[in-house]
């Protein structure tokens, strides 16, 4: 919806601005009008900043809903055993209470030393002693069983109740959270919304310069290498599926197959290829393997901004497959589109394939904006 809002109004702008736009925010009759005089490059640092705030906000969320599902997971494992255990623990009190009748119908009085001496077959007294000493051995095997299975249980029932704890906590973390997206999301609406048509145009096209001045300066650096390295038979299949994807739209939280965040579509091109990453960019770039960008290879993830809140999916040749914000479509950019923190590899231990054809891109691919979440409000926070 944003994304269609700002090429409507480029649109209607007709051409994108001379440079001197960059400097002034202009409106129609010449007045400030709701953008409080701000010049365009101004405009676009928060529109960047709210959008980076609804990144950070998306991928808590997400991982909060990891950790919910794992917990729903764990709540309803100790819930199984729980009952099993309670299952275990009536049947040795049934055969405890079995064992305790047949001691008190065997009570004679008599001990069974004098059993034996008056016994007419004192040999028969005596096996039947071993049978009665094996039964007093499964009393004290059914009496031991039945005290573990009762601890046992009362353990069960303390984790689960915890877990369940747990569950609930992390069910209303996550919809404290979800209120949080939409509350930045909601921010980015209004101010896409108090901007004339003539601002929306000079936006883009400030942002596509941005955009292509940062891919330069890194291809002149020699930071990304000679590349051109194929990628595994894992990675390929990880490419293709996040290059069927393009044209679907960015929702927050989504992980297809009609729509997609950053991290959805990374998560699933891997799971797709045969290889399960972690869901959020934050877990993939603190668990998956770092190499360097000159080793980049098609299918590595490319991870955005000091607390890894962004994720793209490396296609070869400085591009790479993103769903880039709120707004936007899954679309092939330029790697330096945001700034990057560092790159990692799903399959460290795969081959290289010997030939490799990459994927033919639909007409549009590069079509619509390429920044996720700008650096420059970025706190100084480490990645996790």
């Amino acid at each position: 919806m944003l994304l269609r809002l700002v090429c409507t109004a480029a649109l209607a702008a007709g051409t994108a601005l001379a440079p001197a736009s960059a400097t002034a925010a202009p409106e129609p009759g010449g007045g400030a009008g709701d953008s409080g005089g701000r010049s365009v490059a101004e405009l676009l640092t928060e529109l960047q900043t709210l959008y980076r705030e609804a990144g950070k906000a998306t991928e808590s969320y997400n991982a909060t809903g990891e950790r919910l599902k794992e917990q729903r997971a764990e709540t309803e494992r100790l819930e199984r055993a729980l009952a099993r255990t309670r299952t275990s623990l009536s049947d040795s009190r049934g055969e405890a209470g079995r064992l305790a009748r047949q001691q008190y119908q065997s009570v004679t009085g008599l001990s069974p030393y004098v059993r034996l001496l008056l016994a007419r077959d004192p040999q028969r007294a005596l096996e039947q002693g071993h049978v009665i000493g094996r039964l007093a051995r499964e009393r004290a095997e059914t009496v031991g069983r039945l005290t573990g299975e009762e601890k046992a249980a009362g353990e069960l029932a303390r984790r689960a109740r915890k877990a369940l704890a747990d569950r609930r906590a992390l069910t209303e973390r996550s919809r404290k959270q979800r209120d949080e997206v939409r509350e930045r999301l909601r921010e980015v609406e209004e101010l896409l919304a108090s901007l004339s048509a003539e601002q929306l145009a000079a936006l883009a096209a400030l942002e596509h310069d941005r955009v292509a001045e940062a891919q330069e300066e890194l291809i002149a650096s020699g930071a990304l290498g000679s590349g051109g390295a194929p990628p595994t038979a894992a990675g390929e299949r990880a490419v293709r599926y996040a290059v069927a994807q393009l044209g679907k739209p960015y929702e927050w939280g989504a992980e297809g197959p009609a729509a997609y965040d950053c991290s959805g579509l990374t998560s699933e091109a891997w799971g797709a290829a045969g290889t399960p990453v972690p869901r959020t960019s934050q877990e993939q770039w603190a668990h998956l393997e770092r190499i360097g960008l000159a080793d980049l290879r098609p299918g590595d993830l490319v991870v955005y901004f000091p607390e890894a809140t962004h994720v793209a999916l490396y296609l070869g040749d400085g591009m790479v497959v993103q769903a880039p914000r709120p707004g936007a479509r899954v679309k092939v950019s330029p790697i330096a589109a945001n700034p990057v923190l560092g790159a990692v590899r799903p399959d460290p231990e795969g081959e290289p394939l010997e030939a490799y054809v990459p994927p033919e891109l639909p007409a549009g691919a590069t079509d619509g904006p390429d920044e996720g979440y700008r650096a420059g409000y970025a706190p100084e926070t480490s990645a996790r």
